[in-house]
């Protein structure tokens, strides 16, 4: 994997990408106003891997592909050139690895089925903030790494849980803006992870896996999504479903297109503009192999 970072690579370029115009000194008020400017301006999803774009972890291609082209992405990319900013704007970070509940299939992801960001502020006593501007409809503002912290934001009620015992993972649980507190609900659960610090080369495997596996919703569904102020908007297949958040709960809409007109949705409603013909894709996902 090359990953080292190369004289026309600009943190300010990349701040312009997420329209962020604050301060850039690393402090926690700067570190979750970056995270919210990013994940309502850099969409998540699929699409290289549906127009025939395979995805390396190569920091340079990932800032030229994110920055200059201005498209989105997945976690491995996502979270690990938001991590080359932070640790450019002097913040501590770490990547953590972590295991997402599939929506389709109700089942956990392999080992390092997803990237996410531990972060560190100088003058916050160290305590650690858990960063992702890698996934669909997750937080938008930093959390504090606490066990059975509940925190509301926008787009819903946000716990976070650790396992009993010494070493226990963690788990991220999302409830609808509409709710009003935590319940026993299986589906709340976005993903687990672990404290335990990992390199960005130790996600190629399943990089290479999500563009290929039928148990990935990468490799089975041609898909971006992008949050909004109040809401979300999501393209999969030949659909685009809008989600609006209310006080009674996340309310759908969903528009059948055509494909000639995927290209012009995607420019308008995420500014993306493709430069290789998208492959339409919505297949079913099989659960992953029974393992740890």
């Amino acid at each position: 994997m090359t990953s080292d970072v190369e004289d026309w690579m600009e943190p300010g370029e990349y701040l312009s990408r997420i329209v962020y115009e604050g301060g850039t000194e690393p402090t926690l008020e700067n570190l979750k106003a970056m995270h919210r400017c990013h994940v309502l301006a850099v969409p998540f999803g699929s699409l290289a891997i549906h127009c025939g774009e395979p995805i390396q972890l190569s920091l340079p291609d990932v800032y030229r592909k994110v920055v200059v082209h201005r498209r989105g992405g997945f976690c491995y990319e996502l979270n690990g050139l938001f991590a080359w900013l932070l640790g450019a704007l002097g913040y501590g970070v770490q990547m953590l690895s972590g295991r997402v509940r599939n929506s389709y299939t109700g089942c956990l992801g392999p080992l390092d089925d997803h990237l996410l960001l531990l972060v560190t502020v100088v003058g916050e006593g160290g305590h650690p903030w858990l960063c992702d501007v890698g996934f669909g409809n997750s937080f938008r503002s930093p959390l504090p790494l606490r066990d059975g912290l509940l925190e509301r934001q926008e787009n819903g009620l946000f716990q976070l849980q650790q396992a009993a015992g010494e070493g226990g993972g963690w788990q991220l649980r999302r409830y609808p803006s509409s709710s009003s507190g935590p319940t026993d609900e299986p589906g709340a659960t976005l993903y687990t992870f672990s404290t335990r610090p990992r390199a960005w080369r130790d996600f190629e495997g399943m990089c290479c896996y999500h563009q290929t596996s039928p148990s990935s919703i990468f490799a089975c569904k041609s898909f971006c999504s992008l949050q909004l102020p109040g809401g979300l908007v999501s393209y999969v297949g030949q659909r685009l479903i809008e989600t609006q958040f209310t006080a009674q709960g996340d309310c759908k809409t969903t528009t059948v297109l055509a494909e000639e007109d995927i290209p012009r949705v995607l420019r308008d409603r995420f500014g993306i503009v493709l430069r290789n013909r998208l492959t339409p894709k919505d297949e079913d996902i099989l659960p992953p192999r029974e393992g740890p």
